[in-house]
């Protein structure tokens, strides 16, 4: 104590007797000695003062200490335990700086801190420049909504996969997660599509205009995987003849109303998909899983959509139901009225959210 007791006058009576009238004055008196040329401070006298420092700090006022934690967050050499002291503080104007950047503080100390503090807390450790696996871990298993989008939106943070598999539990519920967590370059595939697969298509679509192009096309591998297993189970349709054709009458101006009429009285079913497709504007894969489902409704939504009489819709319906199954006249005079009352405006409402699903 010899050095900073011949700089301070009745230091050593006030640390030795513990005046707390001058506990916080001679603390910020201490600090300026250190903040004079920290870089030429030897181990032992950032430790000097240090041991100095912890006992009078707490009791400065709260601006001072909101001053030292910010001035000591920028120091590599800063007294190591009073930083410690710092960090635990409740106050978080006063432990934020040195949570958020003081290179001082060591791992343990802020899985400890992490561990026992509040939210505050937390959300200046995400701020940090880099933060381990063990760090994310507590993060994202105490933190609240904001913690865990910051630690998402964090470049140097770095997550376990059963972290990344939380925060995409979490991301269902929360599109700005999603965001964050789609523009991340460390995001495997696999977390990408379950990433995806809990996401509306809002959100997806959002993500898709934010990502550079290298994660744009993950996301359309990604999207087209979850399609094919959405699939109900059994051989898959192939349209491969089915499109060449459609491409020619197409490449020939043939394709139209005509043409699909003739597929659907025909019972080809893959051309007449692949010719609405055409016509539509909407991926074959997606619109064959519509109308492949359990109602019809897509046929009377796409038949408003191109403008289409109603020989070729009964047709289509027909097609629907299939060789082996033969609607009742009631049936079919019902899905003529729906179609007739259809707005035009609202099918094509739908038909957009369809081709929009394909976009992303």
């Amino acid at each position: 104590m010899t050095v900073a007791t011949s700089l301070i006058p009745g230091l050593d009576d006030i640390v030795r007797r513990g005046d707390p009238r001058r506990r916080g004055e001679v603390a910020r008196a201490i600090a300026e000695l250190f903040f004079q040329d920290p870089a030429k401070l030897s181990p032992d006298l950032v430790a000097l003062f240090d041991d100095l420092l912890i006992d009078l700090v707490p009791h400065a006022e709260l601006a001072s200490r909101v001053d030292l934690a910010e001035r000591f967050s920028r120091l590599s050499n800063a007294p190591r335990h009073l930083v410690g002291q710092l960090a635990r503080e409740n106050e978080i104007m006063v432990a934020g700086p040195v949570l958020r950047s003081s290179p001082v503080l060591d791992e343990a100390a802020l899985i400890e801190i992490a561990r026992l503090k509040g939210q505050g807390h937390l959300l200046a450790i995400t701020e940090r420049p880099t933060l381990s696996t063990d760090i994310t871990d507590v993060l994202v298993e105490r933190g609240d909504r904001d913690v865990v989008r910051r630690a998402a939106g964090n470049a140097g943070a770095v997550f376990s996969p059963g972290a990344y598999s939380e925060l995409i539990k979490r991301a269902s519920q929360d599109g700005v997660l999603t965001l964050k967590l789609g523009q991340r370059a460390d995001l495997s595939g696999d977390h990408l599509k379950e990433l995806l697969d809990g996401t509306l298509d809002v959100i997806r679509r959002r993500l898709s205009s934010v990502v550079n192009p290298v994660r744009q096309v993950e996301i359309k591998r990604a999207m087209a995987a979850i399609e094919e297993a959405a699939l109900p189970p059994g051989p898959r349709r192939d349209f491969s003849d089915a499109q060449r054709t459609v491409l020619g009458l197409h490449r020939d101006g043939h394709l139209g109303e005509s043409a699909l009429l003739g597929f659907a009285k025909a019972l080809k079913y893959e051309e007449s998909i692949a010719a609405l497709s055409a016509m539509s504007g909407i991926r074959l894969a997606s619109l064959d899983r519509l109308i492949a489902g359990d109602r019809y409704d897509p046929i009377l939504i796409l038949g408003r959509v191109l403008n289409l009489g109603w020989p070729t819709v009964r047709a289509l319906i027909l097609l629907w139901y299939g060789p082996h199954r033969t609607p009742a006249d009631a049936d079919i005079e019902a899905a003529r009225i729906n179609f007739t009352r259809l707005m035009p405006s609202t099918a094509e409402r739908v038909a957009t959210f369809w081709r929009n699903r394909q976009t992303i």
